[in-house]
């Protein structure tokens, strides 16, 4: 095999460790493999219809994620839901995503309402208990423009906490129909606040909006717990209205 070829190869594999990436993840993120399930190589490799080379590599991106965790035997378990880590990333999401906003909406223009406005008819389109992934991406495509203003370093560390609290954001939205409609609002208030450059509203509706699915999902993963540190954040932008209900 010449250079070329074996620099084909890597790619090819490199694309399909990815692609398994994205299963499992996704596997572990709409709870088809719950916390503390055993996830086999072998099985799973049998299953998805590849070779253990890429469920290997698809692994130690799982790992590295803290999706999964590795037992003293060595067998991977999908890691359990830790209330102190869902509190820790709606804090720091609430705190960089007001700043983002806050620089996004004071340049606010028409087309970006207009965007804003078809990724909500693409969320509404597209019920996450009917089409998880295609809500996902609409959801994202909403956030990604109430933010696009602010740098490419602050917009990567605000991608990686939303991938990170995507399994919270699940739990969440399963079981809460009333959170349902308080989150089609939120929505709804940012385009127009968005439309009217109205920087206060835009910046306490986002941090309520975080704050409650912090809260909801603390509601289920640990009752006897409250997600301290997020409701601390909220106080310190909303001034006088931090309650998430």
């Amino acid at each position: 095999m010449g250079q070329a070829d074996s620099k084909q190869a890597l790619g090819t594999g490199r694309r399909l460790a990815l692609d398994v990436h994205t299963k499992l993840r996704e596997m572990i993120i709409s709870g088809d493999l719950p916390p503390g399930a055993p996830v086999l190589q072998a099985q799973m490799a049998r299953r998805l219809g590849v070779s253990r080379t890429p469920m290997r590599e698809a692994f130690r991106l799982l790992q590295e994620e803290g999706l999964i965790e590795y037992q003293p035997d060595q067998r991977a378990l999908v890691r359990a839901i830790d209330p102190a880590e869902l509190d820790s990333i709606y804090t720091s999401r609430i705190m960089l995503e007001t700043v983002a906003v806050s620089i996004t909406v004071r340049l606010a223009t028409p087309e970006q309402v207009t965007r804003m406005t078809a990724a909500l008819d693409d969320i509404r389109a597209h019920p996450v208990d009917k089409e998880p992934e295609r809500w996902r991406q609409a959801h994202r495509a909403f956030h990604h423009i109430t933010t696009e203003g602010a740098s490419v370093h602050v917009r990567h560390s605000l991608d990686s906490l939303s991938e990170s609290g995507e399994r919270f954001l699940r739990i969440a939205q399963l079981g809460h129909p009333v959170s349902w409609t308080r989150w089609d609002a939120d929505h709804q208030k940012l385009i127009e606040a968005f439309r009217n450059r109205d920087h206060d509203t835009a910046v306490v509706t986002i941090a309520q909006h975080l704050a409650r699915t912090a809260v909801t999902a603390m509601a289920d993963v640990a009752p006897h717990m409250d997600a301290t540190a997020t409701r601390a954040a909220l106080n310190l932008i909303c001034r006088g209205n931090p309650s998430p209900a």
